[in-house]
């Protein structure tokens, strides 16, 4: 067969578009594997924060007296609970704050950042993390 000027201008005129199409899904397999490598980053990093925050509230409960908890109350134990529960965080890498209200130590991790190299290409270069866990101590 025999092949016209025409024909073989519309060749040329195509030979581009499967680069365009590869270029195209290599940046939207990039941009998902940014996704899910620092999406499992931040992720992991909240459940950190969240495990500090619960053993720091249990740290603290700990520190009620179960004869204060006999009686209905807290026996002045709440600063002590509070003190144990920050120093718990603070020891665990992320400082935060607690409070006692009727027996129930309540911590807070402070507001951390997780840096996010990859997806800053698309303007998120960190995300932040915090969180908060109460406990109640138990007389049993």
């Amino acid at each position: 067969m025999i092949e016209s000027p025409a024909d073989r201008n519309d060749r040329i005129c195509e030979a581009g578009s499967v680069s365009a199409f590869v270029l195209l899904l290599c940046l939207c397999l990039a941009s998902l594997v940014g996704l899910v490598s620092e999406g499992g980053l931040v992720l992991s990093a909240r459940e950190t924060a969240v495990a500090e925050a619960e053993q720091a509230a249990r740290a603290g409960a700990a520190e009620l007296t179960p004869a204060a908890l006999r009686a209905g109350g807290t026996s002045g134990a709440g600063p002590e609970a509070v003190a144990v529960a920050e120093n718990f965080m603070a020891l665990s890498g992320h400082p935060g704050t607690a409070t006692d209200s009727h027996g129930v130590v309540t911590a807070t991790v402070a507001a951390f950042r997780v840096s996010t190299p990859l997806l800053a290409l698309a303007g998120v270069s960190s995300i932040s993390i915090t969180a908060s866990a109460s406990a109640r101590a138990v007389d049993g």
